[in-house]
């Protein structure tokens, strides 16, 4: 099935013209979209409506869209909903802090609509195929329950982390550079910084407590699970 069809996306974004455009080249890509001009709407929304996808400006009105993407990544209700945030800032500082929240990935103003529905194709694709239990150590993943355990604890990840480490798990001992990292956990070749990589990297490891400290970086390359 196209990643597409029929889906629902939720837009959060107070400047008309930007939430227009999108939405002229996401529905003429097969999505079905509503929208929001302000954070606290576009939480409301997102907790009534339960969209399959969310993008979030982060410059809104009522609410920064900063606190709406902790609020919802921090809820088990709606955590698992993948967000792509824009901003018109330029500070790498914003990016990373919104990274390091949970949000999957993001795009800087003034962007492409077909580069924004690539990228949400992209994410929407990730976890499409039955996959068998996976397990490295005391780490075990549920593919088609999309649950992550330590020691038999449940583990709360955002849909890019689940896929980062499955695919590290996956590939246990061999090293994996950013570039790949990009393009096959992204599933797009690398048109962002690879230090989002290692924002990720160091999440993913933050919450798999002394479990993460399986992901060894390899200096000047990338990452490796040991085996």
């Amino acid at each position: 099935m196209d990643a597409g069809s029929g889906r629902k996306i939720l837009i959060i974004e107070d400047e008309s013209d930007v939430a227009d455009l999108l939405e002229m080249g996401l529905r003429k890509a097969g999505f079905k979209t509503t929208t929001a001009a302000d954070g606290a709407t576009g939480l409301q929304k997102a907790r009534d409506n339960r969209p399959d996808f969310i993008i979030l400006d982060l410059m809104l009105p009522k609410m920064p869209g900063l606190e709406v993407c902790r609020i919802l990544k921090g809820d088990a209700a709606t955590s698992h909903i993948p967000i792509l945030m824009l901003t018109a800032k330029a500070e790498e500082i914003d990016r990373i802090v919104g990274l390091e929240f949970g949000a999957d990935d993001y795009v800087t103003k003034p962007f492409s609509p077909r580069e924004v529905t690539l990228r949400i194709r992209a994410i929407l694709r990730r976890g499409e195929k039955p996959e068998e239990t996976l397990q490295a150590g005391p780490i075990s993943i549920d593919p088609g329950r999309h649950q992550v355990r330590v020691s038999g604890k449940r583990v709360h990840l955002t849909s890019l982390e689940f896929k980062l480490l499955r695919t590290l798990i996956q590939r246990r001992g061999r090293v994996q550079d950013r570039d790949k990292l990009l393009n096959d956990v992204w599933g797009y070749e690398s048109v962002i910084d690879t230090r989002t990589v290692d924002t990720h990297v160091r999440r993913l490891r933050e919450k798999l407590g002394k479990a993460g400290t399986a992901i060894e970086t390899v200096r000047g390359f990338g990452y490796r699970l040991r085996e």
